[in-house]
């Protein structure tokens, strides 16, 4: 029995200004993907979720609907269609859930792409990441009835992805400045992300979407520059966070507190609630974590918050073990 466990680390989708078109990876924590391989089938599906572990049985144990199982399906299918490869046994799949479900902070990006980087090793690495990218950002119709990239794309690849076009997907990696580090701080709370996507207007002005425009280029360019200023005054984000900063309790007092403590800047993780920060060093980064945490916790919730400092994870979906 041949046996692989996969590992992809949580992701920041957005970055304030970039909508679903931009995300980058931290390098922990993460989600594992435990694959075995035997040789008889036992079901008609040929994948079965033997066990999640730290969800508190919140997660669908349907291979069909769960994302790390479903993907592998589509993994399959796409390597009998297009690779010639049959497949005519079983797999068995552990999720040890080290992120928090609902959280902003990529955590059904992260199970997809750990599975995805097993199932490849499992069957000699017949896809590229690029491919294994498509079925990731199938996982996430799967999660939240939104196929975005902005957090598969980074969880598979690593570094900043930009987004270029959807169809045809066409993703740009961007490596960002050695001293680049995220604080990111996850409140105990969870906020769905169909219901944070659903509070967003369906179209807006064109004023408005000129500014955002502007520091998306502005970020990009702060990043490729390793213009830390330049990073610090794009993070402005004038189309989602306005409507969904009244969704996370002290959102508010907790950005005030990273600027205040010395952040480049800050905004909402993702869809929320999570929140995260850029430094130019670790002990800002520090620094600006603990503001943060103490803003959380004299919020009207008096939050706790789990903390995370991090540079840019530049590896992406890896595999941590495999036995054959």
């Amino acid at each position: 029995m041949k046996t692989v466990t996969g590992f992809a680390s949580a992701t920041v989708g957005n970055v304030a200004c970039g909508f679903d078109v931009l995300g980058f990876a931290i390098t922990e924590p993460g989600d594992e993907v435990v694959l075995s391989l035997h040789d008889e089938r036992r079901s008609d599906c040929p994948v079965s979720i033997t066990s999640i572990v730290g969800d508190g049985g919140a997660l669908p144990l349907d291979p069909k609907k769960n994302t790390s199982s479903f993907v592998v399906l589509k993994f399959l299918e796409y390597i009998r269609t297009t690779k010639g490869i049959t497949f005519d046994g079983h797999i068995d799949l552990l999720l040890k859930k080290n992120l928090p479900l609902s959280s902003g902070m990529g955590s059904s990006a992260a199970s997809a792409a750990a599975a995805l980087i097993a199932a490849n090793e499992l069957f000699g690495s017949p896809c590229t990441k690029m491919e294994l990218v498509h079925f990731a950002i199938e996982g996430e119709r799967v999660a939240c009835g939104s196929a975005h990239a902005d957090n598969a794309a980074p969880a598979m690849l690593g570094n900043f992805i930009l987004i270029r076009s959807y169809n045809p997907l066409d993703l740009i990696t961007i490596r960002p400045p050695a001293n680049l580090f995220c604080t990111l701080v996850h409140p105990h709370t969870e906020l769905k992300t169909s219901f944070a996507r659903s509070v967003l207007p369906k179209s807006i002005p064109l004023s408005v979407a000129t500014q955002q425009w502007g520091n998306v280029g502005a970020l990009v360019t702060g990043l490729l520059m390793e213009d830390y200023d330049l990073i610090g005054r794009a993070l402005v984000d004038v189309v989602a966070e306005p409507k969904r900063a009244p969704l996370i309790p002290g959102f508010v007092e907790v950005k005030q507190s990273a600027l205040d403590a010395g952040a480049l800047g800050c905004s909402i993780a993702g869809s929320g609630p999570s929140v995260f920060a850029f430094s130019s060093s670790r002990q800002s980064a520090e620094t600006v974590g603990a503001a943060m945490q103490d803003a959380f916790l004299r919020s009207k919730a008096a939050l706790q918050s789990d903390m995370w400092v991090s540079p840019i994870c530049s590896q992406g979906a890896r595999i941590i073990s495999s036995t054959p």
